[in-house]
């Protein structure tokens, strides 16, 4: 597991953010009371099954929901003492690219299919700093040698469809670190990617990270790779935070079912031959049909009555180990 030193410094805090959709049956809150802080420095890692909000809980903090199906109802997001959940346009534009960077999951839809790659990396640069063309361009070719694009001269004249699929990660990794931001939400930056190409993609983010020392924000529903990259891990469960901590807190004594059962879920090195991986039976609720209580009642070996009427805080705590469980004290650590 990733080690970095401690810092007690909040570069951002989300708090208690909710956001919802609005459907033909009324609104429906995809991301329900959040919050986490994510410090100078380190990675946090936003984990879980698919549809529980984690990717709707980054476009949240830079404010690219899609309009006007999806709104932020409540809550605060503080970045360097700017509340983004009520920022004016001209401040979100200035923070966007410039203080906070994004990798998206999916490079092939994120750049332009009709623009070169040189003009999209310069962009940015063009946009937020009073840069001439041929500075622009020296930073631009510097940053391709840093992401290890081979040959970055070539690469500036060429599309998006003529790169490989890690080519093309390597790129959006450029243009969200070309500004220097403080901060850079990666949502499943390794997803479509073969496991090799995986690996050098992480390296390079942490090899980024260590020479700058931004913060991260990694999205991602492989706890492999929250163990290799993370500092600190946020487990969502059907839009809420069902536990948060640091990565040996939560990995080493988790006290969530539901997060006992994604660390259940994983092969060991030393997994005797035709043994079933344990699974969590059912699937995440879909949002129109939440269960009352705990909303991960339904899929829980522990639950008790308590836990089908009453949703539980995030009151279980040690230290800053935190988790939302009626029996969090009696629920045993796998």
């Amino acid at each position: 597991m990733k080690q970095t030193p401690e810092t007690n410094t909040p570069l951002l805090r989300v708090e208690e953010l909710v956001t919802a959709f609005s459907t033909e049956t009324g609104q429906v809150r995809a991301v329900d009371g959040v919050s986490f802080e994510v410090a100078a420095g380190r990675t946090l890692g936003i984990v879980g099954e698919s549809g529980c909000g984690k990717t709707v809980t980054a476009l949240s903090i830079i404010q690219l929901l899609p309009y006007p199906n999806a709104s932020i109802l409540g809550g605060r997001i503080l970045f360097e003492d700017l509340d983004l959940a009520s920022a004016e346009i001209e401040e979100l534009q200035r923070i966007r690219g410039n203080r906070i960077g994004m990798i998206f999951q999916e490079p092939m839809t994120a750049l332009n299919p009709v623009h070169q790659i040189g003009r999209q990396i310069m962009e940015p640069l063009r946009l937020h700093q009073d840069l001439s063309e041929k500075e622009a361009l020296s930073i631009t070719l510097n940053m391709l040698n840093k992401v290890g694009i081979p040959s970055p001269e070539i690469i500036l004249s060429e599309y998006p469809h003529q790169l490989s699929g890690g080519m093309r990660q390597r790129v959006m990794i450029a243009m969200a670190l070309i500004c220097n931001p403080s901060l850079v939400i990666a949502d499943e930056p390794t997803t479509a990617l073969d496991v090799t190409i995986q690996a050098q993609i992480l390296e390079l983010l942490q090899d980024m990270q260590n020479q700058s020392q931004t913060s991260f924000i990694m999205i991602t529903h492989d706890l492999g790779v929250i163990a290799e990259t993370c500092d600190d891990v946020v487990v969502m469960y059907a839009g809420r935070v069902a536990e948060q901590g640091t990565v040996e807190q939560v990995f080493n004594a988790p006290r969530h079912p539901y997060t006992q059962g994604l660390l259940s879920s994983i092969p060991r090195l030393h997994t005797p031959r035709k043994t079933q991986l344990k699974t969590i039976e059912g699937m995440v609720p879909a949002l129109q049909d939440m269960p009352p209580g705990c909303r991960f009642n339904n899929r829980c070996s522990h639950t008790i009555d308590q836990c089908r009427t009453h949703y539980p805080n995030l009151d279980g705590q040690v230290g800053e180990h935190r988790t939302a469980c009626h029996r969090w004290q009696e629920v045993t650590p796998s």
